[in-house]
């Protein structure tokens, strides 16, 4: 098994903020794109929908509990530091193929990073941290295993998952976003 991560960038506006912080009693809370099933995202990976249903039902016990935390940027461990934490998952639930949540930004350390980068317009993407295994196809798509658990949902500054924008009304189609050129030195980078 591997630590599997995946991102969705949150999609919101200067006024979004400001609204829910009038509205949250100044806390930052913003709708949006959590995971995708059957859809291949940018990583190559594919997440079956019977997979994602029994961890997000999982998910959601975390969520209704208020445990329901993620850190700033992908760290390279299964569990959720606290000290590194920025944000919780206040609500969490499927429309169609795609989970649909709800982030509150905490005032944690790492928290007042993210508020301050999203009131600055930073383009944040939430990302699923889960370890298991993947099963390649023989078109080369690697299908996410029976074995997957989700740990959480981490602020990360580039997605995998196409559309995880916290505001659904804005979409924002990733492959015009990122060239291939884009895609191609990133990969580079990683190396």
């Amino acid at each position: 098994m591997k630590l599997l991560r995946e991102w969705i960038a949150l999609d919101y506006t200067p006024s979004m903020i400001t609204e829910s912080r009038e509205k949250n009693g100044g806390k930052i809370m913003l709708p949006c794109i959590l995971q995708k099933a059957h859809l291949k995202n940018q990583n190559g990976r594919i997440y079956p929908k019977e997979v994602l249903i029994r961890e997000v039902e999982n998910y959601i016990k975390v969520v209704q509990e208020s445990r329901a935390l993620g850190e700033l940027d992908h760290p390279e461990t299964s569990t959720v530091a606290l000290d590194r934490a920025s944000h919780i998952i206040r609500e969490s639930y499927w429309e169609g193929d795609t989970v649909r949540g709800v982030v509150e930004v905490l005032p944690t350390p790492k928290g007042l990073i993210l508020a301050q980068l999203l009131e600055a317009g930073v383009r944040i993407g939430m990302s699923s941290r889960g370890i298991g295994s993947t099963e390649q196809t023989n078109e080369g798509t690697d299908v996410v295993q029976d074995d997957y658990g989700l740990i959480c949902f981490d602020a990360v500054s580039e997605p995998s998952t196409p559309g995880a924008f916290i505001n659904e009304n804005i979409k924002i189609d990733s492959k015009r976003m990122y060239t291939k050129s884009d895609r191609i030195w990133r990969a580079l980078n990683d190396i």
